[in-house]
Order: C-alpha cells, then sequence, then structure tokens
C-alpha cells in the first residue's frame, strides 16, 4: 500500500533531505586517493549527529541481509553496487566509489546515493558515471501525475540502452517517508503505461543501478551486492516528491 504524504510531511522530509546532502557534499570532498573508508562513515556519522539527524542505515536490516548494517553509509567499491562495507580500505587511484547514505530527521527519512570517480578512470567508466547520472535524471523527468511506475523504468532502462550498459536486475528504488523502505517497489526497467498510477503526494527514491557487463547480481560474503561478471557498476540516487506540477528533488 502506497502512503501519500502531506504537503507538510514533504516539508519534513525535505528537511531530512537537506541534511543529507550538506553532509554527503562533506563526504564526497574527502573521498580522494589515500581517504579511508571507514574514515568517510565515521565523518558521516558525526556530522549527521550534530545536525540533530541519525543516519538511517546503521542497525537497520534491508531485505536479503542475515545481520543489522553496523554503519551510517554505504561504500561499494568498483564491481560492489550497493551494501558495501567502510572498511578500513584507503581508495586508490581509478576507483569507482559508490556513496548511499540515509538521514532520519524528526521521524522522517531521505535517501540519496552517489557515483565518484577517483583519481583517473577510463573514458568507458565516466561514460558508465554518466550514463547513471543521466538515468536519474530522465526518471525524476517522467514522475508526474498521471504517468505510471513503468515510465520511470522505461526512461531509465532507455538510457541505460543508449550508452550499452546494462540496468542491474534485482536491485530497485522504493517508497520513503514514515520509513525507510516504503511501498511502491520502483523498478529500473519498464513499459510505459504499467504498474501503479502516480498520484500527487508521493515521495520516492528513485535509484537507478548501470553495469558495464551484465544485469546479472550475486551476493558477497560481507551481504553486498556485486556483478555477476565482476564488471564496474555506477549507482545513483534521490529522493523526490510527487506534486501537481513538477517533481520536487528533496536530495538535491
Amino acid at each position: 500500500m502506497v502512503n501519500l504524504k502531506t504537503l507538510e510531511e514533504i516539508k519534513k522530509i525535505g528537511k531530512s533531505g537537506k541534511i543529507l546532502s550538506e553532509v554527503l557534499k562533506k563526504i564526497c570532498e574527502e573521498a580522494k586517493i589515500g581517504a579511508n573508508l571507514k574514515y568517510l562513515d565515521e565523518l558521516a556519522y558525526k556530522l549527521t549527529k550534530s545536525a540533530g539527524a541519525e543516519p538511517a542505515f546503521f542497525g537497520y536490516k534491508p531485505g536479503g541481509a542475515k545481520h543489522p548494517y553496523k554503519a551510517s553509509i554505504c561504500a561499494s567499491l568498483n564491481d560492489v553496487i550497493v551494501h558495501g562495507f567502510p572498511d578500513d580500505y584507503k581508495l586508490k587511484d581509478g576507483d569507482l566509489l559508490k556513496i548511499d547514505f540515509g538521514v532520519k530527521y524528526q521521524d522522517f527519512f531521505s535517501d540519496s546515493a552517489i557515483t565518484l570517480k577517483i583519481g583517473k578512470v577510463s573514458e568507458k567508466t565516466s561514460l558508465l558515471v554518466q550514463a547513471t547520472k543521466e538515468a536519474l535524471n530522465e526518471g525524476i523527468k517522467v514522475a508526474r501525475p498521471g504517468n505510471h511506475l513503468g515510465d520511470i523504468g522505461f526512461a531509465i532502462n532507455s538510457v541505460a540502452k543508449k550508452y550499452g550498459f546494462k540496468v542491474v536486475k534485482g536491485l530497485t528504488g522504493h517508497g520513503i517517508g514514515s520509513e525507510l523502505h516504503e511501498d511502491p517497489v520502483i523498478y529500473n526497467y519498464g513499459q510505459i503505461g504499467q504498474g501503479i498510477k502516480l498520484i500527487s503526494g508521493m515521495v520516492l527514491a528513485i535509484e537507478p543501478m548501470l553495469a558495464i557487463g551484465t544485469d546479472k547480481i550475486i551476493q558477497k560474503s560481507d551481504e553486498s551486492w556485486a556483478t555477476a561478471d565482476g564488471s564496474l557498476s555506477a549507482h545513483f540516487e534521490h529522493t523526490i516528491a510527487i506534486t501537481d506540477k513538477n517533481p520536487i528533488i528533496l536530495t538535491n
């Protein structure tokens, strides 16, 4: 069941999203060659708490996981798509780092992700990042009343096809607001006019995940998800609100 949000609730989610975007920006500034992933996680925790908010992922048990998550950010490297754990690894030239981050503020949640190129990467890697970011933008553009969830997936998958990349299967976007994960499930592929109709008041976390090689995934021993063939992956995400007019990005 999709829980529609009032204007007041959307404003509260927006306050959560503002904290998230400010913290994420500072994390990105520190994510460079030689930076320790654990340090980035500790920084996220410290900055979030100092803003009067809570890291939404810490202690959360996502679907498919055996244990609650014990960090504030997901730091996923190279072939790892999501749920990578921030350990003592130091970033190297050529790494592709995906940071996924959620914030809880005054009982409302926001969620966002970004892919960072560390040092010098290949032209194809840069194209993958560009395509995934473009896919997110195109998915957001069609998130309007009267359209359908399938329109979002179709827009995302169309961008992936244009660049020759694959939409990762088995990992999705989701509703968000009072809980970190709510209905509906948002697939990154679909057909125009299919799926539930979009209505003003929906708040969605749209998050395309693209890979260079395969659309198949495997779960690693640390419960992160990676491409089955070891190829590079990228991930971008925003929390958005559907309104009577244009969609509003709450984690911009």
